[in-house]
This record gives C-alpha cells, sequence and structure tokens, in this order.
C-alpha cells in the first residue's frame, strides 16, 4: 500500500492517506452502491453522504474533508466539531460516538483506546473501533453492505475550542471481499488494510495553521 501526503482544509493540515483515495470535490461520480457514510446529525444535517447506485456524489461540507477509495468501497472522513464539555475526553468520544451511528444499524463495539498524533508532540487521541450491520436489505435494488468496519479518532482541541475527529470506513459487499484465511478468526484483508491507514494517519497528521480554528 503506498501512502500520498494530501493537504486538508486548503493545506493547513497535511496527512498521509493511500494513494488511490481520491478528494470527492474531484470525483465527478461514485458508481458503487448505496453507502452512508458515518454523520455527525445533531450538529448539522448536511454532514450525512449518502452514495446511491450510479448517483452523483452529494455536497461535502467546508468543514469536513472526504476521501474515497477509488477502487473500492472505502472512505475516509475529517471533521472539523464543536469542542465538547463532557467531563472527560472518553465521555466526549461517547458523545460523538453516540451522535455517528445509525439507530437502525446493529453496533458491536471491538475496542475504546487511546493513541497519539506523533506530529503533534504526542499529542492524545481517543479511539473507538467497531463494526456497524445494517438491518436485512428489503430493496433489492440497492446495495447494502454485509457490515461496516470503522475506526474513529478523536483529537481534542481545548484551546481552540474544537474536536477534530477522523473515521475510517470500511464497508464489506457480500461476495466483494476476500474472506478471512483460515487460523486469521474474522480479521479479513480490508480490516488488515484500514489499520495500516489509521497508524499512517497517527504518524502523519501534522497541523500546519492554527489559524484554521479561529473564528
Amino acid at each position: 500500500m503506498s501512502f500520498t501526503e494530501t493537504p486538508l482544509y486548503g493545506g493547513a493540515i497535511t496527512v498521509d492517506l493511500p494513494s488511490n483515495f481520491a478528494d470527492t470535490r474531484f470525483v465527478l461520480r461514485f458508481p458503487l452502491a448505496s453507502f452512508q457514510v458515518p454523520s455527525t446529525s445533531r450538529t448539522s444535517a448536511t454532514r450525512q453522504l449518502i452514495w446511491q447506485q450510479h448517483s452523483q456524489i452529494r455536497e461535502v461540507p467546508d468543514h469536513q474533508e472526504v476521501y474515497l477509495d477509488t477502487n473500492g468501497y472505502s472512505s475516509i472522513v475529517f471533521e472539523i466539531l464543536e469542542y465538547q464539555e463532557k467531563g472527560s475526553d472518553e465521555a466526549a468520544l461517547q458523545y460523538h460516538f453516540a451522535d455517528l451511528i445509525d439507530e437502525e444499524d446493529s453496533t458491536n463495539v471491538l475496542e475504546q483506546g487511546h493513541a497519539a498524533m506523533a506530529k503533534l508532540n504526542n499529542k492524545p487521541v481517543y479511539t473507538l473501533r467497531f463494526i456497524q450491520t445494517p438491518p436485512p436489505n428489503a430493496n433489492p435494488n440497492r446495495k447494502v453492505p454485509e457490515f461496516v468496519y470503522i475506526h474513529l479518532m478523536l483529537l481534542r482541541l481545548k484551546e481552540q475550542g474544537t474536536d477534530l475527529m477522523i473515521s475510517v470506513n470500511i464497508p464489506h459487499y457480500p461476495g466483494e471481499y476476500e474472506k478471512p484465511k483460515e487460523g486469521e478468526g474474522e480479521v479479513t484483508q480490508l480490516m488488515k488494510d484500514s489499520e495500516k491507514i489509521k497508524d499512517r494517519i497517527l504518524e502523519s497528521f501534522e497541523i500546519k495553521e492554527w489559524g484554521l480554528f479561529e473564528g
């Protein structure tokens, strides 16, 4: 897997992303099936991005950057959100998580933990790894994943009044992903690749212009 240094928010932030991922603002069509990127609807309904089969990509709001796998279904979403005073950083993570998930889906939290942003003086990042499984598909014309494997990372910038949330979303569609090999449990190759993406984001994420969070 190769990575490319990628500017976000006009270059105010840089991060290494997989070279085959493209900014949705420069992708004319997403000819793969309907897939809902996690969104924080309580703050803004426009955060919800839905791709329908052979349809145009919906508008991406200014506070959000979305990158799509041009060879598959995966996406990486960056969001600048309002800082949440919830008593603890873990509680703030749970707040954003609750706002993110679709209540109609079954959600299985696999792990909650901590990480660090290497280029931000190892500033702590609060992480969740979980699986969302949609309800049975009642519409045969709508393509629905078996499940979506998600990494959620929350960078808290109290001085800037900002919570910066990153999600790596890996949908698994029936018959379109490599099943785990014997002895590997339920870990797919897509899941392994997503771990590399998450780790590279933590290693390379850098804020170049702190003025991004002013105003």
